[in-house]
């Protein structure tokens, strides 16, 4: 789909928003996040297209699809991929890393694209309960973000980064 899709919603129109997760190997975090996102934004009515991606690839942890199914969201159809793999990977309005290495590894974004960050703990090598506390740290974070962006779009970088910032 093109940056410059136009939905409207009453009288308003709003342009399709692009959100963009990224983090290292895009197995865990990243994939939980776009489908909170996703979730969230069906939710709020924001007409957005959410991808996940990576630095690298390996394969979406079964932790991760595990703990997603118990709150009713699916990851089975997702996949680990790589940034380059996206369409137009340089046309996000927003790209949100959610590890530390992958917010040293983020390239270099458009000016116009916002870009935010919120550091998650890893769970892998943990019980489920660890995976539970990052998916639920994630949902919140989501949610307030999708909140956010629906209420005030992309322009209100402040309202953005306060909203990933208060809920881990």
């Amino acid at each position: 789909m093109s940056n410059d899709k136009v939905a409207t919603a009453g009288s308003q129109r709003r342009r399709l928003m692009r959100l963009l997760v990224l983090c290292t190997h895009n197995s865990a975090r990243s994939q939980m996040a776009e489908g909170w996102l996703k979730h969230y934004a069906k939710a709020q009515g924001l007409e957005a297209e959410v991808w996940s991606a990576g630095t690298e690839k390996t394969f979406v942890k079964p932790d991760a699809i595990t703990v997603m199914r118990e709150v009713g969201l699916e990851l089975n159809g997702h996949y680990s991929k790589t940034l380059y793999e996206l369409p137009n990977p340089w046309e996000f309005d927003l790209v949100l890393t959610v590890c530390d290495s992958a917010k040293e590894a983020c390239p270099l974004y458009p000016a116009k694209t916002l870009r935010l960050h919120a550091s998650f703990p890893d769970p892998s090598g943990q019980g489920l309960d660890a995976w539970r506390e990052v998916r639920d740290a994630i949902g919140r974070m989501s949610q307030a973000l999708v909140r956010s962006l629906a209420e005030q779009g992309a322009a209100d970088e402040t309202a953005l980064r306060r909203a990933v910032s208060n809920c881990r």
